[in-house]
């Protein structure tokens, strides 16, 4: 049994329960709780602090955990060094929504963040003589891969945007960031990326459609909570 469970920090207070070395993070906790009730056996919450709940059980005979993380980069940022670096986590895949930028997306299409473009500052903390290039793990990407091949689901690969602005004042950026071939904008990739990079651990970003940036094209708060089951479910045949 993992020592990590008799840890606490001041965002996660397991109290007794376990997480596992593999973790879905959708930002929303109320998908945590929906993806914990509607596929894990035998779940254990794990945490409730400021509403971010988590739960552990097993999926197909495999332990597997699940926790919100909030908006934002500095939410994710939070949690997933926590993961990592006090509990112990190994693979975290992010589990989120987006809005499409580039025209052959659509409502539900699911993207694998193969790179996270970013205007948050967050690489800064690390003093690098450059611009770091951040990128998922190719492990978790090529089981993702396969996995969605397997289950006959399409998948768009590619780089995204970690955005620090839901509504950006700059009504251009958009439109450049299209330019450049990015797929959608999120944001919390890039962030989860940097700090699994330093750990030398694991991190993927699955994302569903849920607006189109370009298009009056858009999802409810309810069919993002629990309608992007397709999702769900290749990223819990990572564990």
């Amino acid at each position: 049994m993992s020592t990590s469970q008799f840890k606490e920090t001041p965002h996660i207070k397991p109290n007794g329960a376990e997480i596992a070395e593999t973790i879905l993070l959708p930002g929303d906790p109320l998908r945590a709780k929906f993806i914990a009730e509607t596929y894990l056996e035998n779940p254990v919450q794990f945490n409730e602090v400021r509403g971010m709940l988590g739960y552990t059980g097993t999926y197909k005979g495999k332990k597997i955990s699940v926790m919100g993380t909030g908006m934002g980069v500095p939410s994710i940022g939070i949690y997933s060094w926590e993961l990592i670096n006090v509990f112990g986590v190994k693979n975290l895949i992010r589990i989120g929504s987006a809005g499409a930028l580039q025209d052959n997306l659509n409502l539900y299409d699911i993207v694998f963040g193969i790179g996270a473009s970013t205007n948050s500052n967050y690489a800064s903390q690390f003093n690098l003589p450059g611009q770091y290039a951040v990128t998922a793990s190719y492990e978790l990407l090529e089981k993702a891969k396969k996995t969605a091949d397997a289950q006959g689901q399409k998948v768009h690969i590619g780089n995204i945007l970690t955005s620090d602005t839901f509504y950006n004042a700059d009504k251009s950026a958009a439109s450049k960031w299209k330019d450049m071939g990015v797929l959608c904008i999120e944001m919390e990739a890039a962030a989860l990326y940097l700090n699994a990079a330093q750990a030398g651990v694991n991190a993927l970003c699955i994302l569903t459609i849920s607006d189109h940036i370009f298009r009056a094209e858009e999802t409810t708060s309810e069919e993002r909570q629990t309608s992007f089951t397709k999702m769900m479910e290749i990223a819990l045949e990572l564990a």
